[in-house]
Parts: C-alpha cells; sequence; structure tokens
C-alpha cells in the first residue's frame, strides 16, 4: 500500500513560482530523480500567509527517504532560494479503510 508524504516549511510560495518558472530544468532535474525513486504524484501547495507544503504519493517510506537524501543538496538550494526559513516537517500518512472515498479513482 502506497503512503502520502506532507512537507511543510515556512517560506515563500510566489518565490518557490519564481524559482520554477526562471529555472525549469533545475526542478524538473529533481522531478525526474524522484520519478526514478518510484514517486506516484506531487504536488506543491502554498498559503497566502508564508506556508508551503509538498503532497506526494510514494509506494512506501524508504523510497522517500532515500529520493530525499540522494537530493538534498539540490532541494536544499531550492527551498533556499524559495525564502524557506523553517525545517521541513516530514509526514507519512496511510489510507484508512472508511468506505467514504471520492475522486483519486476511488
Amino acid at each position: 500500500m502506497s503512503v502520502i508524504m506532507t512537507l511543510w516549511v515556512k517560506g515563500d510560495p510566489k518565490r518557490l513560482e519564481e524559482f520554477a518558472s526562471g529555472d525549469p530544468d533545475r526542478i524538473r532535474a529533481i522531478a525526474d530523480h524522484a520519478r526514478s525513486r518510484g514517486v506516484i504524484a506531487h504536488r506543491f501547495y502554498g498559503s497566502d500567509d508564508g506556508q508551503i507544503m509538498v503532497i506526494d504519493e510514494w509506494p512506501d517510506e524508504q523510497s522517500f527517504q532515500t529520493f530525499f537524501q540522494e537530493q538534498q543538496e539540490p532541494i536544499g538550494s531550492m527551498m533556499q532560494e524559495a525564502g524557506v526559513t523553517s525545517e521541513p516537517q516530514v509526514r507519512f500518512w496511510r489510507k484508512l479503510d472508511t468506505h467514504d472515498e471520492i475522486g483519486w479513482d476511488s
């Protein structure tokens, strides 16, 4: 069963978008490496009060941990350019069997 990984930091969502559009090859290289390590889905989200959240789906926790260790330097550089001011808070979530699924190919 796959896991959902959430990563939360304080930072500037607009600066992250500017980074992504200003240097798409750098962010694409990180995404390509994630694909090679098994990422199933990935999205960045931002809030108006200076927070950035990543939501990924991975085959398992170890697949993400391997990717994150291997890409520590490029991810750290990207986060620095996005004005991140906190350490990343990473959590893993498993799907609960509640029989009320909507979307994501229920």
